[in-house]
């Protein structure tokens, strides 16, 4: 696709890359400051996490070990089935770890629910979440988010790392994706 092509894929611009990265400094010098002398571990969840994830981590003033789940509740569509599946699970023993679920997005909640209620019973120290974006509107259960990035209306949304059929997801900033994309 050329840029021309991907401009006409996008309506709004809702938060630009410079946001998101002055937003990942501070939210970093607020977990060094939360979890000093703790063992915390940060859990991204793919594939959308992963830039969250990396530009996060390099924010954080000490070295911090991460792991990776894969789980799906959405196949190739744009509307979460509520049924979440573990494609990767992690690596690491969360038992009397402080766990840090690293989100691109707080959506429906209804992935993420799922992944609190799993962590707690893998005997995790603590469990707190870091969401870099949430649609309040389209919660469908209540998900306690320490850390939030930016609460966005309740549109489809592309770019760092989050994607439509695969697309989109190396966008630097966070973009409405048009609906003639995604409607048949």
């Amino acid at each position: 696709m050329r840029a021309a092509e991907i401009r006409d894929d996008l309506t709004d611009i809702l938060v630009t890359e410079e946001q998101i990265l002055h937003k990942l400094d501070e939210i970093a010098a607020q977990v060094a400051s939360d979890y000093e002398g703790k063992d915390l571990l940060l859990v991204g969840v793919l594939k959308g996490a992963v830039m969250v994830m990396a530009d996060f981590s390099r924010a954080l003033p000490t070295p911090v070990p991460m792991d990776w789940m894969a789980v799906s509740s959405y196949g190739a569509g744009t509307k979460s089935s509520g049924v979440v599946q573990i494609r990767k699970d992690l690596d690491t023993d969360l038992h009397g770890k402080h766990v840090l679920i690293v989100e691109d997005i707080i959506d429906s909640g209804l992935t993420l629910a799922w992944l609190l209620e799993n962590f707690e019973s893998r005997g995790a120290a603590s469990i707190e979440v870091f969401a870099l974006l949430r649609k309040p509107d389209a919660a469908k259960v209540e998900v306690r988010s320490k850390y939030v990035g930016f609460d966005i209306p309740n549109d489809f949304v592309v770019g760092y790392g989050l994607d439509y059929a695969e697309k989109y997801r190396n966008l630097r900033d966070v973009a409405v994706l048009a609906p003639h994309v995604y409607q048949d």
